[in-house]
Formats: C-alpha cells, structure tokens, sequence
C-alpha cells in the first residue's frame, strides 16, 4: 500500500530559516526533508464511487483508532481525515457524522496519492 509521501520529492534544503537546525545536527550544509505532499480534496462525484460507512463520533474516538479498526493499520488515520475535511480530532464534535472509505487502495487514488 502507497504512503502518502510515495510521490513527494526529497529536498536539500539549506535556506536561513532552518539555520538553528543545521547548527543543532552539526553545522551540516543542508536539512534534507520531503516536500509536501499535494493530495486533492476529492468531490461528490468521486466520493460517489467510494463505498464507504457512516460513523458518529463519540468522546473518545480518534482518526488511528478507527483506521486501525477498518484498515488493519492505524497509520492511514489521515485517510479518514482527509476525506471527511477534518485536519485533527479537535475539529470534531460529539455526534458529528463522518465517513470512512472501506476500500483503503481506491481511497489513495481518489485522493490522489496512488
């Protein structure tokens, strides 16, 4: 199964900005890091296509818990979070309705990520 990150690029950063970070490892020339990933927000058309199941959150609930529960590995949590607009937990209120796509591998291309 693609990570997220399968597609991004790695960079040598060496702006002024990570200056303290280089110092800290070192005084290494660069800081080398993924680029951010560029995942699209899927429409009612492509969601159409996802079976997915209604989940009403309660206290308690978090995004690795229920990806564990439904894909057997609760580092795609942000697969749920993505797909119902919802960057963490905190966004979430008790009683609010989301999504869970069942088909993790058509999730990933939808988003655009596989």
């Amino acid at each position: 199964m693609a990570s997220r990150y399968t597609k991004s690029k790695i960079i040598n950063n060496d702006m002024d900005f990570y200056e303290f970070l280089r110092k800290k490892r070192g005084n290494v020339k660069n800081i080398r890091h993924l680029s951010t990933p560029i995942m699209k927000h899927p429409n009612a058309a492509e969601r159409a296509t996802l079976k997915r199941t209604k989940h009403i959150w309660k206290y308690g609930d978090r995004f690795y818990n229920l990806a564990y529960q439904y894909y057997d590995n609760p580092e795609y949590w942000w697969v749920i979070a993505w797909y119902n607009g919802y960057p963490t937990e905190a966004e979430l209120n008790t009683g609010t309705i989301i999504y869970i796509p069942l088909n993790l591998e058509k999730a990933l291309i939808t988003l655009g990520v596989y």
